[in-house]
Parts: structure tokens; sequence; C-alpha cells
């Protein structure tokens, strides 16, 4: 990779649109990846940003419905409902050696992720943020941060660290971290309650954590110890001390779908939770209610 890297981004909504618009405005190309009504929005006007920590601007990017030709990094940035699709647009063979660098919800998909291409450049991140595509080109960034993991057991050091410098460079704080599961299931312990709980009582955290905190605290200590059953980090009480931190108008990205009325990540959060707790043994009430309760709503499925 040199300074200046083409990357394309999979899916440009709310987190890939974010990243996408702060990498064209810090001098990298990049090639956006979507329907083609999306494209032709795209190639027309660009993505628009409003965001009180990166500010209001417009970036232009390039955009297509298949990726063409190679590049040093494609972020993908659909949601796991999407996935098996959205691949579709990302050949094996014309991302050859480039990194695949999924921000994903969830902790499986990385294997599924390396069954297809080639395993040493996968390299999984994690983003913390509120981003929220309001409109084909137009997203809105809500959280007073953007900060990004990113990992890969056996992508090489290297490409790691220049497409976190890219990042950072960019915007958003990012660090490389060399524990890749540890780093997934950071994310996991912090996201499975909170899209659990705001998505099965439509509430905002604010109210989760006031009206609903036994059950905020159950799911919290639940998550935690699946986490350390799969060698991830085991922090209850700075896992609660961090939600409480969250601006209380905050909501989780499965409670907008719910009320789009768009699929869930269900399976991708709590299926693989309970999947995780049945392999370890781990016993997960609390969470095994809520994916029960949120399948049963929402007509939605969660393997077991």
């Amino acid at each position: 990779m040199t300074n200046e890297l083409t990357v394309a981004v999979l899916g440009p909504g709310g987190v890939g649109g974010l990243l996408a618009a702060l990498l064209s405005r810090s001098g990298h190309r990049v090639i956006c990846l979507s329907g083609e009504q999306t494209a032709k929005t795209l190639r027309t006007g660009g993505i628009q940003v409003r965001s009180a920590r990166f500010g209001d601007f417009t970036a232009r990017v390039e955009a297509d419905t298949e990726l063409r030709e190679p590049v040093d990094a494609c972020l993908v940035t659909v949601k796991d409902t999407a996935l098996d699709a959205a691949s579709a647009r990302v050949p094996v063979p014309v991302l050859g050696d480039g990194l695949l660098v999924p921000f994903l919800n969830g902790v499986e998909h990385p294997a599924a992720l390396r069954a297809r291409y080639r395993p040493d450049r996968v390299a999984p991140a994690v983003i913390r943020v509120e981003s929220t595509r309001v409109a084909p080109g137009v997203v809105e960034h809500g959280s007073p941060f953007a900060e990004i993991d990113l990992t890969g057991t056996d992508v090489p050091r290297p490409r790691l660290d220049a497409l976190a410098e890219a990042f950072a460079t960019a915007g958003p704080a990012t660090r490389v971290l060399a524990d890749e599961t540890a780093a997934l299931w950071a994310k996991m312990s912090f996201l499975a309650p909170f899209a659990l709980l705001t998505t099965r009582y439509g509430l905002t955290l604010g109210d989760v954590r006031t009206r609903h905190r036994d059950e905020l605290t159950a799911l919290v200590e639940e998550t935690a110890a699946i986490s350390d059953a799969c060698g991830g980090p085991a922090d209850p009480a700075r896992a609660l001390a961090r939600y409480d931190a969250f601006p209380a108008a905050t909501k989780s990205s499965m409670q907008r779908d719910s009320e789009a009325g768009r699929p869930l990540e269900l399976d991708a959060i709590g299926g693989a939770l309970l999947r995780a707790a049945e392999r370890h043994g781990v016993a997960a009430p609390v969470a095994a209610r809520m994916v029960r309760e949120l399948s049963d709503g929402a007509g939605g499925t969660a393997r077991r």
C-alpha cells in the first residue's frame, strides 16, 4: 500500500457512507459499490455528510454496481442480512490481493468470508459510531466520536498499519489490535444487550437503562460470561458504565431497522450469542428470552 489508497466501499450506508466520504476528503480514491440507482446518485452528487464531529461537507466518490479492478482494500459495510447477496459485487479474482475489511456486527462473519476470499486478507474491523443514511448519498453522523479497531489474525501487519493510518488521518481514532477474538467479542459484549433490549422494548438506551435496569444488568453479565468463555474480555461493570455514559437518546441500529420494517440482524447478534453460549455450556436465559420474543414479534429467525 502507498500513502494514497484505492478503497472500495461495499454498502455506502450510514457507516460505509461516512467512511467513504472521510477517506475521499482525505485524498484517497474511493469506489462505492451498490445498486444502480444509488450508484447513479453517488456519481452525480457525491456523499453529503452532516456531522458535529467532522463538519458538514460533500465528498466526491466513484460508484459502480460491481468491483471491476484491484483495490488496496474493500470495506464491507452492509448488514449481515445482506452479506451473501452483496458479496457477489466483489468477485474473488478481482479483489485478489486486496484486503477485505468487514465492519459487520457479530462474531461469525470472518469465518464465512475466509471461506470465500483469501483467509490472510480478511481483516475484521469494529467501529463505534452512530451514523445513519437518511437518503441515498446523505449521511448523518450523530455521535461525538468515531473509533475503529482493526485486526486480522493472519493479515500482514504492514497492511493493517497502512490502512489504520489512512483511517486515522481521515478522522476516526484507529488502532490495530493483535487479538482478533478479543476485538470482536469486545464489540459483541457491548452491542448484544444494547441491540436486543432497545429493539425488544422499542426504547432509547436512556429509557432501557432506567426502566429495564435489572434486565440490562443480567444480560450484560450473561454476555460477559459468554465472551470470557470464548476468549474475549469480560467486565460487566465497565460495560454498564459505558451504557450510562452514552447519550440517553441513542438507538441501536437493530432498533432503527425494526422501526423501518427492515430485516433484523437478530441471528448475527442474538443467534450467534446463543450458539456460543451453547458451545461453552454458559447459561443465558435472558438472552434466550430476548431472542425468542424478538423472533416471534419480528417473524425473524435465529439458528440454534
